[in-house]
């Protein structure tokens, strides 16, 4: 039986797909040709050289100086990025497809570089030249190195492509030796299952191949039972659970890194069991890209590196999804929306790590183009072997209407006519005593059909959780998630540091209501006192309007408000005719906030205030309870 025919037979009904479309794919399953979108091979080779050609651009050129000759520099940030060798695969494609010899030439610098700066004696490679560093990228550059040597090694002359063999085999022993499904995140253990299997596949070591497997059989374990959400990314145990009993899920690293592994690994083998843990998997994952190709990581658990489009670090989610589109078309979509979205954050050649990174002054991390050059190489090196992509399916998050919620995160997605919202109490941590990511029954999320994104979490504080892969937030940091906050004596309290916060959820034909029950607390988890501490949130979202009204049956004592920041880039007209009206001109159409107390925007030194998490520009409101009242409502309309 086909890989095809085998999965819709068995995983039909997992995935919502009624007998009638069962009946309508398997008549298709004949088709010996798959329809490619033209125009999506015309984008991604596109990009895959604008990319390669932008990274040449920074390479350093400075041969008398070993530490950074041929290293590729970042606009960015002040050291070297030791996986700048990633751009090893890329760049080959190149050369071999172009015939243009500098792609040659920048794939045997960056792999110099790092032979001279960041390798190791055990086969490791470090995450900067410093050999106490982190090693546990050695396994994606390994990949990049044999995806290189697999499909364009021919390009290379016989020493060359000999002694970056004979290397490839030294970090596949690295990892051999090292990994397991579980000695740190998830995305390592994960991704070392393919990388074990290609590198095995390419030095014809059955060691590699067997351990492989041996990984594959025991991530079966890692998916949550729900919704079957891969888990993992928490420390410093995978299998943790937070105090409401959930495991620690990160959506970027899922759909960018470890999912396009076990794909890629699994349709290699033909391993079918875990072809369908991934269908349902990638189905769970896909409800939370938004209409514009966006991934909501408003929530995961490694939120400090979304990046709207994804994750800082991580490949790019294109492999899994358009792999997998015969078994559920809107894969395709998601593959296709998601790197029109990587478009639109390029310039110059380089990702920015989000939409407003341009507006706003921000020069972009080059982590993110040399990672996300590597998938959609692969595509277009697996491009006759992909079934037929195209976006003639919509994504489940644009045909949603009504409430979603999901047991396994604690997270509530809801839809009402152009409206699309995400609502958190997810109180996952990624380790002890840390926590950050959108939670305690905020809106972590707002998007509208027509104008797009209006609000969204960021980190509640912003920290450098992994110095060489972040960049200073500049200015004064200013959380973007909607909240109730209030001062005492100078301590920050709000409801999004409140881990235990509950969400329930009431529909009718004409609208829909969630109501989070949540308490003010600060970064150390305590409840203000003296003060109204206990809030009730309520989302009420209609075809017309999208309605917040915070409410308390307590004393307030203190100055507390609404912080309401309004997604929105430098040009945008900002009017406010009254005290409690604001309007934001975008493009598409207008934006109307009106509330039942006068609003303020606060002072910012630029025109707006900006948040690496997830790169975005925003409007800052604020609206205070009035002295004599406990609750206050605020309405946000598109004209």
């Amino acid at each position: 039986m086909r890989r095809k025919e085998f999965i819709q037979l068995t995983t039909l009904s997992g995935i919502g797909i009624g007998l009638s479309m069962a009946n309508t794919l398997n008549s298709c399953s004949s088709k010996t040709e798959p329809i490619h979108s033209l125009e999506f091979k015309k984008l991604t080779s596109n990009l895959v050289k604008d990319w390669c050609d932008g990274m040449i651009r920074v390479q350093i050129n400075n041969p008398s100086n070993i530490e950074e000759h041929g290293a590729l520099g970042c606009p960015a940030c002040s050291h070297i990025h030791g996986r700048c060798m990633d751009a090893v695969y890329p760049f080959l494609y190149m050369a071999d497809t172009t015939g243009d010899r500098k792609y040659l030439y920048a794939a045997v610098g960056v792999m110099d570089w790092a032979e001279n700066n960041v390798s190791q004696e055990n086969g490791s490679w470090t995450v900067v030249p410093n050999p106490k560093s982190w090693k546990g990228i050695t396994v994606f550059g390994a990949i990049a190195l044999a995806e290189a040597l697999h499909y364009h090694g021919h390009v290379l002359e016989d020493d060359r492509r000999k002694s970056w063999t004979a290397r490839l085999e030294k970090a596949g022993q690295y990892v051999y030796d090292t990994f397991s499904i579980a000695f740190t995140n998830i995305n390592y253990g994960g991704t070392a299952i393919y990388g074990l299997n290609l590198i095995g596949r390419v030095l014809k070591n059955n060691e590699f191949i067997a351990k492989s497997k041996a990984l594959a059989e025991d991530i079966k374990s890692y998916f949550t039972a729900n919704e079957n959400l891969l888990f993992g990314e928490c420390k410093p145990d995978a299998k943790k659970l937070s105090a409401k009993g959930l495991h620690g899920v990160d959506l970027g690293y899922n759909v960018e890194e470890t999912l396009n592994s076990l794909v890629m690994y699994a349709l290699q083998v033909k391993d079918d069991e875990l072809i369908q843990i991934l269908t349902k998997s990638l189905n769970s994952h896909l409800e939370f890209m938004l209409p514009d190709g966006a991934w909501d990581n408003s929530w995961g658990t490694r939120q400090y590196k979304w990046s709207y489009w994804g994750s800082r670090t991580c490949d790019g989610s294109q492999p899994a999804f358009a792999m997998m589109a015969d078994i559920n078309p809107a894969f395709g979509t998601a593959a296709i929306k998601n790197t029109e979205l990587l478009k639109r954050c390029t310039a110059e050649g380089l990702i920015h790590g989000g939409p407003h990174y341009i507006s706003h002054g921000i020069p972009p991390c080059l982590h993110h183009t040399f990672t996300h050059a590597k998938p959609l190489t692969a595509l277009l090196d697996h491009w006759e072997e992909l079934p037929e992509l195209n976006t003639n399916t919509l994504l489940p998050r644009v045909t949603a209407d009504g409430v979603k919620n999901f047991k396994d995160l604690d997270v509530t997605l809801f839809a009402k006519g152009d409206w699309r919202g995400t609502i958190s109490a997810y109180d996952a941590i990624y380790k002890d005593g840390d926590y950050r990511q959108a939670t305690g029954g905020a809106l972590s999320v707002l998007y509208h059909n027509k104008v797009g994104l209006l609000c969204t979490a960021s980190m509640a504080i912003y920290k450098m959780v992994e110095a060489y892969n972040q960049q200073p937030n500049p200015g004064v940091d200013f959380a973007l998630t909607p909240r109730v906050e209030t001062f005492k004596e100078d301590a920050w309290y709000s409801n999004i540091f409140d881990r235990a916060a509950a969400i329930h959820s009431e529909e009718n034909d004409s609208d829909l209501q969630l109501i989070a029950k949540t308490e003010l607390k600060d970064k150390s988890n305590e409840t203000v006192t003296d003060t109204a501490s206990d809030f009730e949130l309520l989302y009420q979202s209609s075809k017309d309007s999208m309605q917040i009204i915070a409410k308390t049956d307590q004393t307030i004592k203190e100055p507390t408000a609404f912080v309401l920041p309004i997604v929105s880039p430098t040009g945008e007209k900002v009017t406010q005719s009254n005290p409690n009206e604001i309007t934001i001109q975008k493009p598409e159409g207008l934006v109307i906030i009106t509330a039942s107390v006068p609003m303020t925007i606060k002072d910012t030194p630029k025109e707006r205030i900006f948040n690496m998490v997830p790169g975005v520009e925003a409007v800052p409101i604020l609206a205070y309870f009035e002295s004599d009242s406990q609750e206050l409502e605020i309405r946000i309309k598109v004209s």
